[in-house]
């Protein structure tokens, strides 16, 4: 598997770079006047409307993709890209923040798809989704990181998918720094269908779970025996922001609020003074409703246990947090939070 892992690495940078310059592995045929050409890429002929010649999904399983410095591992059915850090994902301290990191995920697993020859015209959802008017929405998700990678430091992220029940999927993911091999990162997130006009769960189609059941891998980046609840919050819990209202770049192709939205309306809650000395090594995320643009958002939290005891023991801090929505009546909640704080550590060396 190595041997295979080795070969595919190599075609894949000698498609990106000859004798230092960039050589695109898409050759094209035909481009006139007419919306529709044929394209050859990787060594397969494919026509197209004008969108699906910008973007030439594969409507095969592809191996290699040298665009997105990406290959297919674990026997055939699982992921992994190779990323830069750039200055625009790091913070002040040249680390990259929380939101860089969830965008590299959600990135990697949508490359996935895109690889795997499945993608239909929607955001990740296959062909019999497509048919079926189904999305994916998260139902779940829990991030641990160890170390954060530095600005210009090259990473590898692997992501794969499984099982979850009867009518949903897992995907994981690692992130490791290339030089040195060290796991940055370790992701677990479990996902539903939605029906995207009813905007009702719905459950997993015979033709989808045709589709998708052959890339399910028994693996866990991150494994628990039994999964420990967010408790919901209350009336006496504190809040920071309480009339959060998205903006349209804030959606995302769903038409509703993007999953590090809510991230970053939580973490605005946290004080300076453990966001200066302190950095997230934890973060579980359960998702109840979804958050539409012209929804009024609330962001609450508490600190669990003693706060000023825990940091002078140096313990981990622990913050429970929800976010939802005002309503005249009542609240609807969005999502619960819960987020686990360390003292800052330097990063490693590459």
């Amino acid at each position: 598997m190595r041997e295979n892992h080795d070969k595919l690495k190599q075609q894949l940078n000698s498609s990106i770079r000859t004798n230092g310059s960039f050589r695109s592995p898409v050759k094209v045929e035909s481009l006139g006047q007419s919306t529709a050409s044929t394209i050859t890429t990787l060594g397969q002929a494919v026509t197209v409307g004008e969108n699906g010649l910008r973007q030439n999904i594969p409507t095969k399983k592809q191996l290699v993709d040298p665009h997105r410095q990406g290959l297919i591992i674990e026997g055939g059915v699982g992921y992994r890209q190779t990323v830069v850090i750039r200055s625009y994902e790091v913070g002040a301290d040249k680390t990259a923040t929380l939101e860089s990191i969830l965008n590299l995920l959600q990135e990697t697993a949508l490359n996935h798809v895109w690889m795997s020859g499945l993608l239909g015209d929607g955001f990740g959802a296959t062909h019999g989704m497509v048919r079926n008017d189904l999305i994916w929405v998260v139902s779940r998700m829990q991030v641990l990181i160890d170390y954060y990678p530095i600005w210009g430091e090259v990473v590898e992220i692997d992501t794969w998918v499984a099982a979850s029940g009867k009518n949903g999927m897992r995907r994981d993911w690692l992130i490791r720094s290339q030089a040195t091999g060290h796991i940055f990162a370790r992701a677990t997130s479990t996902w539903v269908m939605m029906n995207r006009k009813t905007r009702r769960l719905s459950k997993m189609p015979e033709e989808v779970r045709a589709e998708v059941s052959p890339w399910f891998i028994e693996k866990q980046a991150i494994k628990e025996d039994v999964q420990e609840k967010i408790v919901k919050l209350d009336k006496e819990a504190k809040y920071m922001n309480s009339d959060l209202k998205p903006k349209r770049n804030d959606l995302d192709m769903n038409q509703h609020v993007n999953n590090v939205k809510y991230v970053r309306w939580m973490l605005e809650t946290i004080p300076d003074q453990i966001l200066e000395g302190h950095q997230l090594s934890g973060i579980t995320l359960e998702y109840r409703r979804e958050c539409g643009s012209s929804d009024i958002v609330q962001s609450l939290y508490i600190i669990n246990g003693s706060g000023v005891l825990t940091c002078l023991e140096h313990r981990p801090m622990r913050y429970t947090h929800l976010l939802q929505i005002k309503g005249e009546k009542q609240n609807d909640e969005i999502v619960r939070g819960r987020t686990t704080w360390k003292k800052k550590i330097m990063p490693f060396s590459t």
